[in-house]
């Protein structure tokens, strides 16, 4: 292994070919580089890679073959405690690779391997154009794409991953493929969704859309309200249109100082999403939410650039701890177990416990989809606790296991991979017949398994 056999050797030999950054565990950007955004990954690869170019990737993943290692892409690290451990990998951090190209008359753009959100969303809403990004500015596209991607146009236009029109990969063998409809269509359509196991991406291009009308942002009760509130969101949700995606959750806000004190170190009970339509139309569909009087209504008329920030996530690296579960069906004892176990008298150590709306175009097959075409399933749970001392580190897992437990009734079978924050059985997560395929494409192009993905796809033997 490279990590006790002539690493200095092995290394140069890669740095003559490589125009990035390499760190070796002794080198002073190593523990920099290594880091993931979700603090609780503590990654300790052989060395870490950050590449400038798909030359440089493809580099790196030949020599990772050659030396008997594997190669773990990370955009973000958002979702990096799903892995399982990179101690034999060489951990690619991409985050040197965020340009963006817009092409305006195409209603389209071209992002690299390190892209975050707030990349596209940002230039692209001056445009008046949209992506179907996610509710966080500073996830990596490509990763929230490989997992699906639902963001707050998702009832109305579905998941980003059916939205992607071609990627630019390095295979396990390290040739460079440009890939689409066309072009190895088998692995195009793993790719959408079917988790990055076969490929590393390089380069994607998605479809943008004409922004639509946008009324957004967040209503937010005392979290004592909690009972009325989600039942009534609930219930709400019954007849909701598909121009609305939304979502309902107990939040703990920390009393952080970068908080506006508004809200800061308080507990609420949140409803918040966004309408595609006029003010008016808008105003409509939300009355019996705001009939129920907020104490803070900041819904409005909104860019698309403000989705990215309307869900309050932390712009920064932090620790979390989290889990979720697709359901069946919310009833009213569903939000009856949630407040017992997470409400005002609770005690809960969780940040936050979130219902979020699917539906719509999310339960059906999009034309031409990928591997994940549908979430059959009409809401997510999630939940996720900060462990900011030792105490809330030790009584985080325990609540997150008894939540999830009590709502063992509406579980659905699946999962939604973005929203998986532990070692994953991948095959639990797709039908029979969709996970054999994703394994065959994995065995043509990645047969020896150097591709470290965060949820792995094995190749069929």
């Amino acid at each position: 292994m490279l990590a006790s056999a002539r690493p200095a050797v092995a290394l140069d030999t890669l740095r003559s070919q490589f125009t990035g950054n390499l760190h070796a565990p002794d080198d002073a950007g190593y523990d920099d580089a290594r880091m993931a955004w979700n603090l609780m990954a503590d990654q300790r690869p052989v060395f870490v890679a950050e590449p400038r170019t798909a030359d440089d990737i493809a580099a790196v993943v030949r020599f990772a073959r050659q030396e008997g290692l594997r190669v773990a892409p990370q955009g973000t690290g958002h979702n990096a405690q799903a892995r399982a451990g990179v101690d034999e990998s060489i951990l690619l951090n991409t985050r040197l690779m965020r340009g963006v190209e817009i092409d305006f008359e195409g209603r389209s753009a071209r992002v690299e391997a390190g892209a975050l959100c707030a990349d596209l969303t940002a230039p692209a809403s001056e445009l008046g154009l949209a992506a179907l990004a996610g509710s966080s500015p500073d996830v990596g596209l490509v990763g929230y794409t490989l997992g699906g991607g639902i963001g707050w146009l998702a009832r109305a236009f579905g998941m980003c991953c059916n939205s992607v029109l071609s990627f630019d990969v390095v295979t396990g063998d390290g040739e460079q493929l440009h890939v689409d409809a066309e072009h190895h269509p088998e692995l195009f359509w793993a790719l959408r969704g079917g988790t990055g196991s076969p490929a590393v991406i390089t380069h994607m291009e998605l479809t943008l859309i004409a922004a639509p009308e946008l009324y957004a942002g967040a209503m937010l009760w005392p979290w004592e309200r909690a009972s009325e509130v989600l039942h009534a969101w609930r219930e709400w949700t019954l007849d909701a249109p598909e121009t609305a995606t939304t979502a309902a959750r107990i939040l703990q806000v920390p009393p952080f100082p970068d908080i506006p004190e508004v809200v800061r170190g308080r507990q609420f009970v949140v409803i918040d999403g966004a309408v595609i339509g006029s003010d008016a139309y808008a105003n409509e569909v939300l009355a019996p939410l705001r009939a129920l009087g907020p104490e803070i209504d900041m819904f409005a008329a909104a860019p698309p650039v403000a989705l990215s920030h309307l869900h309050m996530d932390p712009e920064h690296p932090v620790p979390g701890i989290g889990d979720h579960a697709l359901l069946s069906d919310v009833t009213a004892e569903t939000i009856d177990t949630m407040i017992e176990l997470a409400g005002h008298k609770s005690g809960s150590p969780l940040l936050a416990v979130e219902l979020r709306q699917l539906g719509g175009a999310l339960g059906r097959i999009a034309p031409g989809a990928g591997a994940r075409s549908r979430i059959d399933a009409p809401y997510v749970f999630f939940a996720v606790g900060v462990p900011a001392t030792p105490e809330l580190a030790a009584a985080i897992p325990g609540a997150l296991k008894q939540l999830k437990g009590a709502l063992t009734p509406w579980v659905a079978p699946g999962a939604y991979l973005n929203f998986a924050e532990s070692p994953t059985d991948v095959s639990t997560t797709f039908e029979d017949e969709t996970f054999r395929e994703l394994q065959a494409v994995k065995a043509t192009y990645d047969p020896h398994n150097i591709i470290h993905a965060n949820h792995e796809v094995q190749p069929a033997a």
